[in-house]
């Protein structure tokens, strides 16, 4: 009997020195084994455990996951309740990464779960000794950078072959998305980019920060851009050239970012042979894309249909003011309903083949005063520029930006290499 009473003592004594050392701050360091390199992850030396990392499953659930790993039922009730206050357990989400560190003894218990909501933001319920629940961030570091390119095929292509985030793409055709048509940049058309971006551990991209300033040369024309805080007390930031004047329009002129094609335009005299050479008016723009891919609200307003009908489809109509409207049709899906507001930008639904089509598009009508009109050879008012009084502080604010984005350089032609042969022919 003491024999057992005295390796029931041992096991809580490892157990307690594992917990003890967990950690890497404070006086613990000293516990750490010298001629181990250190592998910090949410705070905790991975050495000291043995680490299981996996994904949330379809049917698992925080008990599952702690059973399975040798936690019994009154240990995985007791956390439960303790964790239901900070952390609602029961809502775990499929595809989410979590990591278990258990202990390094024969038992190999559980003794922490670490649960990443996002690449940023993580739950840690630590139940080795006493039950602690919180929530922490992993530390950002924000890095000023500078991106630069020549248009080759299409803006996107190029900004994959340079390697830079494909949010920052979005992000810069956000800034010039009322003013450049990203579909009619021509070869050669050149680009410049100041911006800031998050990493996570000075290595893991966590997205842009922010695009500070933007240039783009199409068609030899120059097109600066520069982000300033229009309003402090309510934060409002925009985009200006530099003559203050907004970038912004009232309307986007496409309800799908990238990837699609105007199939169809605007066309009251248009005949199809299908119906004899018959005039059928087109009243909308087509702008085909793959089946799924997002149909954005061109400008602010109010859902005022979002339903299914005949050849129409699925669709959503959008009252803008007492002016205009605009109608998505042929849609997968909506994402929207009736009476919702919606801003420049959103979701509203995905391409699909509702209705009568004979391909993956949405069809977009412009609407003016009731009537459908060509939304393309409508002169839609601008934004406000920057107001008088502000002026001012916004040439002073842009003036070493400006310097900064003039002086960066574009990267330097790639010019294959010729092969011999290639090189004997040329010289016959």
């Amino acid at each position: 009997m003491k024999r057992f009473k005295f390796l029931g003592v041992l096991v809580i004594c490892i157990c307690f020195f594992a917990c003890d050392t967990n950690k890497t701050t404070g006086a613990s360091k000293k516990y750490i084994a010298s001629n181990f390199k250190e592998v910090i992850e949410f705070g905790y030396n991975l050495n000291n455990f043995k680490v299981i990392r996996d994904t949330i499953k379809n049917g698992d659930s925080f008990g599952e996951i702690l059973e399975r790993n040798r936690l019994g039922y009154p240990k995985i009730f007791q956390i439960a309740e303790k964790a239901k206050d900070s952390f609602d357990i029961r809502k775990l989400q499929i595809g989410k990464p979590y990591m278990l560190l258990c202990s390094k003894d024969t038992l190999q218990q559980p003794q922490s779960f670490i649960y990443q909501l996002n690449k940023v933001e993580y739950v840690v319920i630590e139940f080795c000794d006493s039950i602690v629940v919180y929530k922490e961030r992993k530390p950002i570091t924000i890095v000023e950078k500078e991106a630069s390119g020549v248009i080759e095929s299409s803006f996107s292509e190029t900004m994959d072959n340079l390697g830079l985030p494909t949010d920052l793409t979005y992000n810069v055709a956000d800034v010039y998305a009322w003013t450049l048509d990203f579909y009619k940049l021509q070869k050669g058309d050149r680009f410049k980019i100041l911006y800031k971006q998050r990493f996570i551990e000075d290595s893991i991209h966590a997205g842009i920060e922010s695009i500070d300033a933007t240039y783009f040369e199409h068609k030899n024309e120059p097109l600066y851009a520069f982000k300033f805080m229009v309003d402090e007390t309510r934060q409002v930031e925009d985009y200006f050239d530099e003559n203050a004047n907004s970038l912004r329009r009232t309307f986007l002129t496409s309800p799908i970012k990238f990837k699609y094609r105007i199939s169809s335009r605007y066309n009251l005299n248009r005949r199809i042979a299908y119906y004899g050479n018959k005039i059928r008016p087109h009243k909308g723009t087509d702008f085909a894309a793959a089946i799924g891919t997002p149909i954005i609200a061109t400008a602010n307003g109010t859902v005022t249909e979002s339903t299914r009908r005949g050849g129409n489809g699925k669709y959503v109509k959008i009252k803008h003011n007492s002016t205009y409207s605009t109608q998505y049709l042929h849609m997968k899906a909506q994402n929207v309903k009736k009476g919702d507001y919606v801003k420049q930008g959103d979701v509203i639904g995905w391409v699909g083949m509702t209705g009568n089509t004979g391909g993956p598009h949405v069809c977009y009508r412009f609407w003016k005063n009731g009537e459908q009109v060509d939304p393309f050879k409508q002169k839609l008012p601008a934004a406000e520029a920057i107001p008088d009084t502000l002026k001012a502080k916004y040439k002073t604010y842009i003036e070493p930006l400006k310097a900064r984005i003039d002086a960066v350089t574009y990267p330097e032609p790639i010019h294959e290499e010729l092969s011999e042969s290639t090189i004997t022919q040329l010289e016959h």
